[in-house]
């Protein structure tokens, strides 16, 4: 819910008052108190799908010597995507091989 300044124009605040919550306007001195704070609610996080395939996109990759920033392990599978402009180069993902660590980073 926004809540706007009847003076200004500008939106409201919540700012904790001398005995209870309050709308404040941050330019102009209006101040609207508030009763009681009944309940809060929080927006749905929007769901997201792995963008590179998630655990069946690594199934089938090659490995190379490439060490891994965290665990140090010499291998790491890569795969190689297009992920900007077909002018520019395509962006190379890479996961460590260690079973344990399966860091993932990217160049």
């Amino acid at each position: 819910m926004r809540l706007y300044c009847p003076l200004c124009g500008n939106i409201l605040v919540v700012e904790d008052g001398q005995e209870s919550f309050q709308f404040a306007c941050s330019t102009c001195p209006y101040v609207h108190n508030m009763s009681k704070l009944s309940s809060r609610t929080y927006p749905k996080m929007k769901e997201v799908d792995d963008v590179l395939g998630g655990k069946a996109a690594w199934e089938n990759v090659d490995s190379t010597e490439e060490p891994c920033p965290k665990c140090h392990h010499p291998r790491a599978y890569f795969m190689q995507m297009q992920t900007r402009s077909a002018d520019e180069p395509m962006t190379t993902f890479y996961k460590c091989c260690n079973a344990e660590c399966s860091h993932r980073w990217k160049e």
